[in-house]
This record gives structure tokens, C-alpha cells and sequence, in this order.
């Protein structure tokens, strides 16, 4: 195979702001319609987790042989992710059941330059995936939801340290080595994606690779135990270090099921306790909710943990109590449920305060939420939020994903009726959204302008 030609990188790579390219293709956007005062109550079962499903889906065009994988949530990253590895040749068929059944055999390129791969974060997966398969991997630059810098440093240091090189020109990520060998390799700081990333290019690596300083997140033990049932050596996952034995084949033709959605859990359990409702959120891991529920505890709502539910709930004359949070890496507080929480925190009388540690721009939904009537000020990284008696309704954006998912919330304790658009980045993390809320006695429709 033609080596790809390396140049000199800067040490530095930032993924760019990715484009709306629904926006961008003039094609009508969908909104949500939310008339709020609702309290919701009921049942609700959560989805598979969207973002392990996206490393092993992409762990899984690497392997020798086909699989199945169970539990994978019906939403548009994930959709994306499998018309991308689709176009590389991989033969897939998804049941009603939610599994989904990848042949990665048929692959005949680790070229991926589909549209789509732009459209979301998760793609860069294939980087590790393609480079493990083919000691090659050339993708477009990955887009996804846009509130800070991304930075794919630490992915390139990884993958150098296994013996490959880099080139990045013409908005195209591309990899090449004669052969990945294990190596030591220390983060210079806690990232999610490059942990993952590393240990799936890893996973085919000669001998032993050792990641210090990795991510502890329930989607990185995930990724790992998927590969370990497909016959991987890969141990620690879930602490600071990493060790990846490599080995040469992967024969698959196990199942395996995905862990449920901490972030989809954790926003239902807010939903919950914004609307002052009793909602059980079924179907979860407690041990992953802990950051939230003991907040929630705190702030003086009322929990009851099941082997695999959590049961929120607050009598409707009650008032929460005003909190300070921080969000911080697994297993501190998720950055992905700051934006609900702060919802939350804007109808809880005081003084409150958000601060973000982990992304540098997460707080651009504020802007939406003063249209309706919240009291927030914001400095730097941190969020200080005086309670008001009543939201109200209005025209608002989501402007990212969960920050999407936050806006709902909001219209559901608004006096009136919100309007959340561009619910597109709602709808590529949250399975049956609205089907699921309606059900707890939401008052929500979806309409397309």
C-alpha cells in the first residue's frame, strides 16, 4: 500500500465549527410546540447509550468476522454513523428490535468521505478503526455540536506514539503506518474521545499499550467490554490506566448489548423534578446517576434507587433548594446535563451557580433562556442564577444538542407556549423524545415549518 505522505503538524488541531446542514441544504426545519404547567408522572424507559453505541459501531467495522449488537438507540447520530460505514463497503441490517447486525468483511476502504461524516463528532472513531484494520485511515474532518474549541491533539499523539503518521490538509484527516506497536502514552489531559480512540487502534496493535490519564466515562468500559467479547485484551477500563494487549485477529460472532443512556437518564430525572412531578426512570444504572442523584437529594427532591430504576419525585407545594455545581470528567457531574440542570436551577428560589470546567463555550443557550424570563448572569465559565416564579413561553433555538433537550424543559414549566426550533440537534440524541414525555403528560407536538 502507497504511504500517504506526511508533513509537519502544528501541535495544536482543532476540529471546526460545524455547519447546520439541514440550514445549509435550505431544507424546512422541524420545531417543537410546548404548553407548559404539565406535571409530569409516570413511567419511562431509556434508550441505549448513543454515545457508546457510536464507538462500537465504529470498533466494529475493525473486526474479523460479523456481530450483533443489542440495545442501539434509534437516532440521527447514530443513523449517520451507519450510512458512513455502510459507504465503506460494511454489509449492516437493524431489526425492530433495536439490534443491529454489522459485517465489516465486505470493507474495501478506509477512505471515508461520505457528506455525512462532517455532520457528526462521533465519526472520528474510524481514524482509530480503519488505522487498526488497515494501517491506514483517511476521513473529512468530523463536525457535531458547537460550543467550544475541539481539540484532536491528544488523538494525533496517540496514534504517532503507535507509529503512525499524520497528515492533515484540505479539511482531511489522514493516517498511515507501516505497523502500529504498543507504547506508553500519557493524555495531557482527560479526553473522552482520544481514549476511546486509542484503544480501538490499540486493540490491533503488537504487543502492549498502556493509556495514563485516560477517561473513566461508562461509554469508554462499554466500548471496552464490546471488544473484550470480541476477543480483545483490554484491561482497566473505567480507571486512569489503560493496558491494550494487542492481537492480530478479532473473529467476532458474539453479541452484545449496549448500556443504557446516562444523559437521556439523567434528563428525564430532571424533567421530573423541574415540573415538581414523580416520574420512575426505568431501565438505567443507578451507580452511573450517582452525580445527579445526589444533587437532586440535596437540592431536597425525593429518590427511591431500584436495581435499575430511579424514582423522582417532589410534592407539587414544595420548593427545591438553590445549589452550586460544577461539572467535571466521569465520575464527577456531566458538562451533557449542565444545561437541563440549569433550567432546573432558574425556578428554584436563591441564588445558584453553574460552573463549567469542561467545555469553553457551553453556556450560549443562556441567551434563549432570558427570552423567557430567566435571571442569569454569566462570566467566563461560570453561570450565577437567581430563581424566578414564572418562566414564559417563547420562540427559542436549540442551540446544541443537549442544550436542545434543555429548552424543552423549560417549555414545560413556562406559562404559555414555547416554541423550541431546529430540533434536528434534539432529535440526533434522544430516541422517541416527545413520544416518551407526551406519555408522562407533556403537552408537545412536533410541527415542520
Amino acid at each position: 500500500m502507497t504511504p500517504i505522505p506526511v508533513r509537519v503538524q502544528p501541535p495544536l488541531i482543532l476540529l471546526p465549527d460545524p455547519a447546520n446542514l439541514v440550514e445549509k441544504r435550505g431544507k424546512p426545519l422541524a420545531s417543537y410546540l410546548v404548553r407548559g404547567g404539565n406535571r409530569l408522572t409516570g413511567d419511562v424507559t431509556i434508550s441505549g447509550s448513543k454515545n457508546a453505541a457510536l464507538g462500537i459501531i465504529a470498533a466494529a467495522t475493525m473486526l474479523d468476522g460479523p456481530c450483533k449488537i443489542e440495545n442501539i438507540p434509534d437516532v440521527a447520530d447514530i443513523n449517520v454513523l451507519l450510512e458512513i460505514i455502510k459507504a465503506l463497503g460494511a454489509e449492516i441490517r437493524r431489526d425492530s428490535e433495536g439490534s443491529l447486525y454489522i459485517d465489516p468483511q465486505p470493507i474495501h476502504t478506509y477512505v471515508a468521505e461520505h457528506e455525512r461524516v462532517r455532520s457528526i463528532r462521533g465519526s472520528y472513531y474510524l481514524l482509530g478503526a480503519m488505522l487498526g484494520r488497515f494501517g491506514d485511515a483517511s476521513i473529512l474532518m468530523p463536525g457535531g455540536c458547537n460550543f467550544g474549541t475541539r481539540p484532536i491533539d491528544q488523538h494525533m499523539k496517540g496514534f504517532e506514539a503507535l507509529g503512525a503518521h499524520a497528515t492533515i490538509e484540505h479539511g482531511r484527516i489522514s493516517l498511515h503506518a507501516d505497523t502500529l506497536k504498543g507504547e506508553n502514552i500519557f493524555l495531557d489531559v482527560v479526553s473522552v474521545g482520544a481514549t476511546i480512540n486509542i484503544m480501538i487502534a490499540a486493540t490491533k496493535a503488537e504487543g502492549t499499550t498502556v493509556i495514563e490519564n485516560a477517561a473513566k466515562e461508562p461509554h469508554i468500559v462499554d466500548v471496552a467490554n464490546f471488544l473484550n467479547t470480541m476477543e480483545a485484551n483490554i484491561r482497566g477500563a473505567g480507571t486512569d490506566v489503560i493496558r491494550i494487549t494487542g492481537t492480530p485477529v478479532l473473529p467476532a460472532g458474539c453479541s452484545y448489548a449496549v448500556i443504557p443512556d446516562q444523559i437521556e437518564a439523567g434528563t428525564y430525572m430532571i424533567a421530573a423534578a423541574i415540573t415538581r412531578g414523580d416520574v420512575t426512570v426505568h431501565g438505567l444504572i443507578p451507580k452511573h446517576m450517582e452525580p445527579l442523584s445526589a444533587k437532586l437529594e440535596e437540592m431536597g427532591a425525593q429518590l427511591d434507587v431500584g436495581d435499575d430504576s430511579i424514582r423522582v419525585w417532589i410534592d407539587p407545594e414544595e420548593n427545591l433548594q438553590p445549589a452550586s455545581f460544577k461539572t467535571i470528567p466521569y465520575p464527577g457531574f456531566p458538562t451533557d446535563l449542565q444545561p437541563q440542570t440549569t433550567v432546573m436551577l432558574c425556578t428554584v428560589p436563591g441564588t445558584s451557580r453553574m460552573l463549567e470546567t469542561v467545555w469553553d463555550n457551553r453556556f450560549q443557550y443562556v441567551d434563549e433562556l432570558k427570552m423567557m424570563g430567566a435571571q442569569i448572569m454569566t462570566s467566563g465559565q461560570m453561570a450565577i442564577i437567581e430563581g424566578v416564579k414564572q418562566l414564559t413561553g417563547a420562540i427559542v433555538t436549540a442551540r446544541d444538542l443537549r442544550a436542545g433537550a434543555a429548552m424543552v424543559l423549560a417549555g414545560l414549566v413556562a406559562e404559555g407556549t414555547t416554541e423550541v426550533t431546529d430540533i434536528a440537534k434534539i432529535e440526533r440524541g434522544y430516541e422517541n423524545f416527545i413520544h416518551k414525555l407526551r406519555a408522562l403528560g407533556a403537552d408537545i407536538t412536533r410541527v415542520e415549518n
